[in-house]
C-alpha cells in the first residue's frame, strides 16, 4: 500500500479515482445527499491552499477549525497541511470560554467556524482574543453581527484564490513538507484541570495509517463509512484520514442526533461509534422482545441463543459450527438478524470499530451473536488512536483486543499501562511539566489506566485517577460500576458518589419516556416528572433493576442510596465535556445538597 504525506494524499487519490465519489453530505434543504468527486475533492483543497496564501497563513502557524462536521473540515485540513500548516480542531460545542483558551493557548490567528452557534461564540470572545485576527465561516446562512467588520464567508475566502494564483508557493510548501512537521494539536477536554494541547506529527499519521493497513486489511475501496463522531475526537479524525488513505467513501452525518434517520438513508459499510450507541440498539431490542408473547418472542430469543453458541462458542474459537446449529444460525441470518440489521441500517455492515469507553460484557456479546461484526479497541489522543483492538476470530469478550503491530506496551507501576512506539505523541504544546510527569526517560507514555495483558489480549481494569476511596478506606472503580449499571434500558446516565463517603450512592438520571410508560401502565398518576421520580412504585423499579445488575460487585462496592434526577446532566453547567465524559469534581459540586441528603442517617 503506497504512503502519501498527508499534504498530498488528497491529490494521489484523485489521480487514482477520478471521478469516483469521495464524500457526500446531507443537504438539509432538499433531504439529499450530495456527492463530492475525489476530483472535485482535490480541486477544493488546492483552492483552500491558494486561499489561505492569500490570507497571509505563514508555514507551520496554527489555525483553528471551530466547526461541527462538514466538508469543508477536511478542505480546511488538507489545505492546512499542503501549507505546512497546524490544524487544530475545537468541539462543536464548546464555550466561548473553553475556545478562548485554546485560541489564546495556540496564538490561533484565523478561526474557521461552522454554523451560528460557532460563529456567535468565537465573536463574543474575539475582542479578548490577542491573537484573533479573522473568522472564516462555512455556513452562508450564518447571520453576522453587525459591529462584525472583518468576518468572510467560506466561498468569499475561496473567491481571493479562484485563479490558484498562489500554486506556485503552495507547491513549494509541499515540496517541503516532511514526517516532522506538527500535523495538529487536538485539545484533551479534560475531566480534571485545564485543557492540553496534544501535539501530534505526520510520522504519527503515517505510522497509524500503516499499523492499521496491517490489522485491517478487510476494509477496501468498495466501503462506505459513515462519519457519526466528531472529527475534533481523534478517533473520528484519525479513522477519516485511514478512510481517505484507503479510498474509501466518507459519507459526513452533520447533526449527531439525526444518526438514526441518516444511517439508514445511507446503509454504511463502516462506522466508527461509541458504546452508547450500541447499548441504546440492545436496549431496543431488549423491549422488542418484552413486548412479544408466543412463537415470536420464542424465536427472537432462540436466534440470540443460536448465534451466541455459532459466533461466539465455535467461531471465535476457530471452531467450527456443527451442521444442524449451522443450518440454525443460517436461517435466522436470512430473518431475524437480517430485520435488526435492516431496521439499524447497517445490513450492508462489513466491521463497526468501537471505542471512548468500556463495551458492557453483554452488549458486545449480543452484538456478535447476531452477526454485527464490532471490532472493540482502545486508544488515547495521546496514541494517534488505536493502541489494541479485536481481531476477527479469538478476541475475549472483556477485553479491548490485541495490541497494533509495533505498538509496545509494558504494565507498570500499580498496573498502569505503559506505551511507546511511532504513533504516540511527542508531548503537550508548551507544557513541559505534563510532558516530563506523561512520558517517562525511557520514552514510555503513562496512560493513566490501569490494565493487564493475558493471552496476548489487554483488559482494561480502570481509570487509575478516577479511584475513589470510601471513609472505611475501600478503594472503588466508579467506572466498573457504572459501565454495569448504564445497560439497565431505564438508565440514561449514571454517577457514582464514594469517594471519603461511608458507602456507594449515585445520581441517576433516567430514560423519562421508559418511566413515564411505566407510570401510565401502573396508573400512577403524577403533576411533574419531579413527583413522579419520587413515587414508591417507581423507586421499588429503579432499586429491584439496580440490585439485579450489581449483584457481582462486592457488598462495598454496592449502590446503596440512589436519587433519579429530573433533568439531565448538562453540557452548560460543566458537567460533561465536548465528548460527553461526565466530570466527577463538577457533579459532586453542583449537587452537593442532593448528594448530602443521601448520607443523612
Amino acid at each position: 500500500m503506497a504512503y502519501h504525506h498527508l499534504s498530498v494524499l488528497v491529490h494521489r487519490q484523485a489521480e487514482k479515482y477520478g471521478d469516483k465519489i469521495a464524500l457526500k453530505y446531507r443537504d438539509y434543504e432538499t433531504s439529499q445527499w450530495i456527492p463530492i468527486t475525489w476530483n472535485a475533492f482535490s480541486r477544493t483543497v488546492r483552492q483552500t491552499a491558494n486561499a489561505m496564501v492569500a490570507l497571509g497563513v505563514e508555514e507551520q502557524e496554527n489555525i483553528g477549525v471551530f466547526s461541527q462536521n462538514k466538508p469543508e473540515c477536511l478542505y480546511t485540513d488538507f489545505a492546512a497541511f499542503a501549507n505546512r500548516v497546524v490544524s487544530i480542531p475545537l468541539y462543536a460545542t464548546s464555550s466561548s470560554a473553553q475556545a478562548q483558551y485554546i485560541i489564546e493557548d495556540a496564538k490561533i490567528r484565523f478561526l474557521f467556524v461552522g454554523e451560528q452557534y460557532q460563529y456567535d461564540a468565537a465573536f463574543s470572545i474575539f475582542g479578548l482574543c490577542q491573537s484573533l485576527q479573522q473568522l472564516i465561516i462555512f455556513d452562508r446562512a450564518v447571520v453576522k453581527d453587525s459591529r462584525d467588520m472583518t468576518s468572510v464567508y467560506f466561498d468569499e475566502f475561496l473567491e481571493s484564490a479562484k485563479d490558484l494564483q498562489y500554486n506556485e508557493v503552495v507547491n513549494e510548501r509541499m515540496a517541503r513538507a516532511s514526517d516532522d512537521d506538527l500535523a495538529n494539536i487536538l485539545y484533551t477536554s479534560g475531566t480534571t484541570g485545564e485543557p492540553k494541547g496534544v501535539m501530534l506529527h505526520h510520522f504519527n499519521y503515517r505510522e497509524a495509517l500503516h499499523i492499521h493497513d496491517v490489522r485491517l486489511p478487510f476494509m477496501t475501496d468498495q466501503d462506505v463509512s459513515m462519519n457519526f463522531l466528531p472529527l475534533t475526537h481523534v478517533f473520528e479524525k484519525a479513522w477519516t484520514y485511514l478512510c481517505i488513505h484507503r479510498g474509501v467513501q466518507i459519507c459526513i452525518n452533520l447533526r449527531p442526533a439525526d444518526i438514526q434517520t441518516t444511517i439508514k438513508e445511507i446503509r454504511p459499510t463502516l462506522m466508527c461509534s461509541v458504546p452508547r450507541f450500541w447499548e441504546k440498539v440492545y436496549a431496543g431490542v431488549q423491549e422488542k422482545i418484552a413486548q412479544e408473547t408466543g412463537l415470536r418472542k420464542a424465536m427472537m430469543l432462540d436466534a440470540i441463543k443460536v448465534g451466541k453458541m455459532h459466533n461466539i462458542d465455535y467461531l471465535r474459537v476457530g471452531k467450527t459450527p456443527p451442521l444442524m446449529l449451522h443450518l440454525k444460525y443460517k436461517f435466522y441470518e436470512k430473518t431475524i438478524y437480517a430485520l435488526l440489521k435492516k431496521t439499524i441500517g447497517i445490513e450492508n455492515g462489513n466491521f463497526f470499530p468501537t471505542a471512548g469507553a468500556a463495551v458492557p460484557d453483554e452488549i458486545c456479546e449480543f452484538v456478535h451473536s447476531v452477526g454485527i461484526n464490532m471490532v472493540v479497541g482502545y486508544g488515547l489522543t495521546e496514541s494517534t488512536a488505536t493502541v489494541s483492538c479485536f481481531l476477527n476470530t479469538g478476541y475475549e469478550i472483556g477485553s479491548v483486543g490485541v495490541p497494533m503491530p509495533d505498538v509496545e506496551i509494558k504494565i507498570g507501576e500499580s498496573n498502569e499501562i505503559l506505551l511507546r512506539g511511532k504513533t504516540i505523541t511527542t508531548g503537550y504544546y508548551k507544557k513541559p511539566m505534563a510532558t516530563a510527569a506523561a512520558i517517562d526517560e525511557e520514552g514510555w507514555f503513562h496512560t493513566g489506566d490501569a490494565g493487564y495483558l493475558k493471552d496476548g489480549q489487554l483488559f482494561l481494569t480502570e481509570r487509575i485517577k478516577d479511584l475513589l476511596k470510601t471513609s472505611n478506606g475501600k478503594y472503588i472503580s466508579p467506572q466498573a460500576l457504572e459501565t454495569k449499571l448504564a445497560i439497565d434500558r431505564y438508565i440514561d446516565q449514571i454517577t457514582v458518589i464514594a469517594d471519603q463517603r461511608k458507602f456507594v450512592s449515585a445520581l441517576i438520571v433516567p430514560v423519562y419516556d421508559f418511566v413515564k410508560d411505566y407510570a401510565k401502565e401502573k396508573g400512577i398518576e403524577y403533576e411533574s416528572m419531579e413527583e413522579l421520580l419520587q413515587q414508591p412504585k417507581v423507586q421499588a423499579l429503579f432499586r429491584a433493576r439496580i440490585d439485579t445488575l450489581q449483584q457481582q460487585f462486592a457488598h462495598y462496592e454496592q449502590v446503596k442510596r440512589f436519587t433519579l434526577l429530573p433533568e439531565p446532566f448538562s453540557m452548560e453547567r460543566g458537567e460533561l465535556t465536548n465528548t460527553l465524559k461526565l466530570k466527577r469534581s463538577v457533579v459532586v459540586k453542583n449537587y452537593k445538597e442532593i448528594i448530602d441528603k443521601m448520607y443523612e442517617e
